[in-house]
């Protein structure tokens, strides 16, 4: 029986922020991928290595985490005043299928550099020294995102020394701008989709919890540590070695994302994996943090974990950061009140590998709450270009 051979596909496997991705130029995709649909999202799958029953991924490029389980795919922009359409899919560990209703904050980095590397930006454009500002559409969610990417010799800096929590060397700076990232044109198009800054969210076997739920950056549930028997402190070991708290973090996430208008049934949560997301947050306190590095409550202003796809994140993900920027920004929500209350255009908050300082400019007209930008400093390089290889019978 003969066998149909691998298909070459040109790639770059980025970093960037706290997550790793393999990024495609559109064109560069076979025929039938170039379009949304189940070829897609199989050759996505194969290229990272899913659905994976023994959850290594010892057959594709992905990581088995959800940091390191995604796919980015750019094109020249359609939209005006822009320079690329971003799409991406973040690709589940366990089961066949790509979640497309959100987007990466951290994976956002990398696009800029991305761009202005594949010849997406006119040389002439281009500063011989200095940054340059990509503007990226944000297909998935509809949003603008300008990465300032640092320039030397005409060509992208990456090396550098600025120093990310949850990235293990440092890398050249990048300033990320979230363009009003508040809602995401669903949950009643809203930034809070329930018209309350603090609900109470009643959760079948948990109890009637404390819940701030706000689409800005990507759609996030934030509850009080105290309430579900948390400090703020945890570690990823702490919670996602324990199948009890898994189950219950995804209950409140399913019950959040009913009130929040994302979908019509607690049923319908295990296909929308990638949002909404669902933290918790406390005030500031001591803690170590997963690289041994201790953490001191005088450093942050309240501590924030989060989880991806049903685990704790290792850091942060950049579009919770958002989340997180533009609700402590907003006087009465739990994030804000966690960090102390009070009007503030920027937060530092603790998570599992350090910190981060996030801001936002939120302002309130005729009574509703909205958010111009949200901005943060990260960091991207390549780590390796070249081609991925995908049996051709796979997709």
């Amino acid at each position: 029986m003969s066998q149909e051979p691998q298909t070459r596909i040109p790639a770059t496997y980025m970093r960037g922020g706290t997550s790793k991705g393999v990024f495609f130029s559109l064109q560069d995709l076979p025929g039938r991928a170039q379009v949304p649909g189940p070829a897609r999202d199989a050759l996505l799958l194969r290229v990272i290595g899913s659905p994976d029953p023994y959850g290594k991924h010892t057959d594709g490029m992905g990581g088995a985490t959800s940091s390191t389980s995604k796919c980015v795919i750019i094109s020249k922009s359609v939209q005006p005043g822009h320079d690329v359409d971003y799409l991406y899919g973040q690709v589940s560990i366990d089961s066949a299928f790509v979640d497309w209703s959100g987007n990466c904050g951290n994976l956002s980095t990398a696009v800029g550099p991305f761009a202005i590397a594949n010849g997406f930006i006119e040389p002439e454009r281009l500063p011989q020294d200095g940054t340059f500002a990509v503007r990226v559409w944000q297909a998935n969610i509809g949003k603008t995102i300008v990465v300032h990417v640092p320039i030397a010799g005409g060509e992208v800096q990456e090396t550098g020394d600025f120093e990310l929590d949850g990235v293990t060397f440092p890398a050249a700076e990048i300033v990320l701008e979230f363009i009003e990232p508040a809602d995401e044109g669903e949950g009643g198009g809203a930034m809070f989709p329930t018209g309350n800054l603090v609900d109470e969210l009643e959760v079948p076997g948990v109890g009637t919890l404390k819940a701030t739920m706000i689409n800005a950056g990507i759609p996030t549930i934030f509850v009080n540590a105290a309430d579900i028997g948390y400090t703020g402190s945890e570690l990823q070991d702490a919670i996602n070695g324990d199948a009890k708290a898994l189950a219950m973090f995804e209950t409140v996430r399913a019950h959040g994302a009913m009130r929040m208008g994302l979908i019509g049934d607690a049923s319908e949560a295990a296909q929308r994996q990638h949002t909404p997301k669902v933290a918790f947050v406390a005030p500031p306190a001591d803690y170590r943090s997963s690289s041994g590095k201790t953490v001191h409550a005088a450093d942050t202003d309240l501590l924030v974990r989060a989880l991806s796809m049903g685990k704790l994140h290792h850091a942060m993900m950049g579009t919770a950061a958002v989340a997180i920027g533009t609700a402590a920004a907003i006087p009465g929500t739990l994030v804000n009140l966690a960090a102390g209350g009070g009007e503030r255009s920027a937060v530092r908050f603790g998570h599992p590998s350090g910190t981060l300082r996030v801001g936002a400019e939120a302002r309130q007209v005729d009574g509703e709450w909205t958010v111009t930008k949200a901005i943060m400093s990260r960091s991207a390089r390549v780590l390796m270009e070249g081609a991925v290889r995908v049996p051709g019978d796979a997709f």
